[in-house]
């Protein structure tokens, strides 16, 4: 039973350490617009604008789209950008909760919550979160991801499925 555990361990590991076997660990949504301006577009059932937060939360059924991410959510709060510097209608982040997922190519995740801080390049995901890559999936509490770093971490009691290859 111990030979099995770290043979898995080691399969898992040299996933991440050798770049030809590492096609089931790329850092997920590594192509998310960050930074820079983008076209938005929002639908949702309804809309309540906070001039005095720089926000606004649309509510039902939200889906957005930016580039190729696609955002859904039962509710989810655009904040503006600020201060001197900032574009009018610059989004600084969205925050999303409910049934929240976000798709782009052949990756999606899904968790309860999350916050895109798009200004920053970082994504974070809370509760129940499962992330798929193409056959691979992942599952845990917690997933952080640094567009700009290239790094994702994911925590509380992490599940992976990861499928190999065999070259030939």
């Amino acid at each position: 039973m111990r030979v099995g555990l770290i043979a898995v361990a080691a399969l898992v590991f040299s996933m991440f350490s050798n770049p030809a076997l590492a096609q089931g660990a790329q850092v997920p949504f590594a192509g998310l617009p960050k930074g820079e301006a983008q076209t938005v577009e929002v639908s949702a059932d309804g809309l309540e604008i906070d001039q005095g937060e720089n926000s606004a939360v649309f509510i039902g059924n939200v889906v957005i789209g930016i580039s190729e991410l696609r955002l859904s959510a039962d509710r989810v709060e655009v904040l503006y950008a600020t201060g001197e510097d900032a574009a009018i209608g610059a989004i600084r982040a969205l925050r999303a909760n409910g049934n929240v997922v976000f798709t782009s190519g052949g990756e999606a995740a899904e968790s309860d919550t999350a916050i895109y801080e798009i200004e920053d390049g970082n994504l974070l995901m809370e509760g129940n979160v499962i992330l798929t890559q193409g056959p691979n999936a992942l599952s845990g509490e917690r997933l952080r991801i640094d567009l700009n770093a290239g790094t994702a971490v994911m925590e509380g009691r992490v599940q992976t499925i990861f499928q190999t290859t065999v070259n030939e």
